[in-house]
């Protein structure tokens, strides 16, 4: 079942603009906090993150009806590559090295901000051409 294409673009912007604390405070607490978003979103679906949950009861009811929609699969990759960057970067934050830290939630609040602003999803299109190589691949 597709879901409505303004949820992912939601839980982009809070993601932004918790990565951009995390970079201001060095917050590894928080940083914590967004890889658990990330996580519930890899393994149930953006609709089942806390961002998903949050537009689903406070923001969508506020709308009008979706007019767009996308399939599901894309935006959980997406949540995949957000998890695997929060992880390398909660590492840099308390383990080390800093700037491993600071690169990797970087790198993910770049994918985040361009979702949110642009409706661009890096890992989206990271998931296609996977498919697509996959399938050539066959």
């Amino acid at each position: 079942m597709d879901i409505d294409a303004r949820g992912p673009r939601f839980g982009a912007a809070l993601t932004t603009v918790v990565l951009v604390i995390v970079l201001i405070t060095g917050s590894g607490w928080l940083l914590a906090w967004q890889l658990l978003a990330f996580a519930l979103g890899a393994a149930g679906g953006v609709p089942r993150s806390p961002y998903g949950l949050l537009f689903r009861t406070l923001v969508r009811p506020r709308l009008g009806p979706p007019t767009q929609f996308e399939a599901p699969q894309p935006p959980q990759f997406a949540q995949a590559v957000g998890l695997a960057f929060a992880a390398v970067g909660l590492v840099g934050y308390t383990v080390g090295p800093q700037w491993l830290g600071q690169t990797a939630t970087g790198l993910a609040l770049a994918a985040a901000f361009l979702n949110a602003v642009f409706g661009y999803c890096l890992g989206c299109e990271l998931y296609l051409l996977v498919r697509r190589t996959a399938v050539r691949g066959q």
